[in-house]
């Protein structure tokens, strides 16, 4: 069977074939496939992945952590499945010169010795130089953070090779990756809004994420993502300041963070987590007029962007995105 499924073909699918089709959607695990097959009928494509990263998250420690062990280095010379050969020549890491093969050979050695496993990140709409980047800025955090953010990348890359194998996922997926209904490259160069990526239907389930049972600490989180939509790429680089904001007659406007993101966009970790994050009303300011011009981009309009939120539940995901071009943005909730 060639091309992307209908949902009604997968539905139709006995097990063996539902393997044989979507048991690379998880690196050399068809594993997932095989319990996922349980969860038939699938009413989505969305439905589709949040069966298979459930099945991930509720797998015992060792078997994640083989999961992740699954994964070649980037820009590895060595066999590898033919999703992730794709995947990595899309982002022209077969095309590397011998000194950037050389780099990207040591980053690979220095991460696997200080955390144990490969680098994850999820290639498809990044550079070669973005990719050196994230590696660069990831070999800066915990063990712990790593585990979470290589579970986190996996579903993202699940959510794009799901896209690539379900024809009602086409149109969606590729825009809406783990991160909370988060617009990915697609969405950014034009193929739909913030609207549409919010209904899309392969980055909910992959939103919530797959560190599961073990992870560690409680799970209430705070994240951004911002994409230049002119240039169709995360906009690395930009500087984001975080408040809390006084209520009633209080005027106070407390600021807790001053970061920048990285070269995917996001910043270094959640911008608030745990205990941190308390029911309230925040305001996010991304200078964007700055990081329009520094990329030479400015036309005299768009400046500071202020988003200003509540914090409800202290224990769930905020996720709020930014879709900005110098000449407009746009902002809503993820999850």
């Amino acid at each position: 069977m060639t091309g992307r499924l209908s949902m009604a073909e997968v539905n139709a699918l006995d097990r063996d074939a539902f393997v044989a089709r979507f048991g690379g959607v998880f690196e050399h695990s068809p594993w997932v496939a095989e319990a996922a097959w349980e969860s038939r009928p699938f009413a989505s494509a969305g439905a589709l992945l949040d069966a298979m990263l459930r099945v991930v998250r509720d797998a015992p420690e060792e078997r994640r952590m083989a999961l992740i062990k699954a994964h070649p280095d980037l820009g590895a010379r060595l066999a590898m499945t033919e999703a992730s050969t794709r995947e990595q020549r899309g982002a022209g890491l077969d095309r590397l010169t011998p000194e950037e093969y050389g780099e990207l050979s040591a980053l690979n050695r220095a991460y696997a010795a200080k955390f144990g496993f490969p680098f994850i990140l999820a290639v498809r709409g990044n550079t070669k130089e973005e990719i050196v980047a994230a590696m660069r800025a990831r070999l800066g955090r915990s063990e712990e953070e790593e585990r979470c953010e290589s579970m986190d990348q996996i579903g993202r890359i699940a959510a794009f090779r799901i896209a690539d194998l379900v024809e009602e996922a086409a149109g969606t997926a590729a825009r809406e990756i783990a991160g909370g209904a988060d617009a990915t490259l697609e969405t950014a160069a034009g193929v739909g809004g913030p609207a549409e990526a919010a209904g899309g239907a392969a980055g909910t389930a992959a939103a919530r994420g797959l560190a599961g049972p073990g992870a560690g600490g409680p799970s209430g989180r705070l994240t951004t993502h911002v994409l230049d939509v002119m240039r169709g790429r995360p906009a690395a680089g930009m500087r984001i300041e975080l408040f809390r904001l006084g209520e009633g007659v209080s005027l106070s406007r407390e600021k807790l963070r001053d970061v920048r993101t990285n070269a995917d966009g996001r910043t270094d970790g959640p911008l608030l987590a745990g205990e941190a994050l308390r029911a309230g009303v925040y305001e996010l300011v991304f200078h964007a007029g700055d990081y329009f011009r520094e990329v030479g981009a400015d036309i005299g309009f768009l400046d500071e962007v202020p988003v200003r939120f509540r914090i409800a539940d202290p224990d769930a995901h905020y996720h709020v995105p930014l879709l900005a071009a110098p000449g407009g943005y746009s902002t809503y909730r993820g999850s």
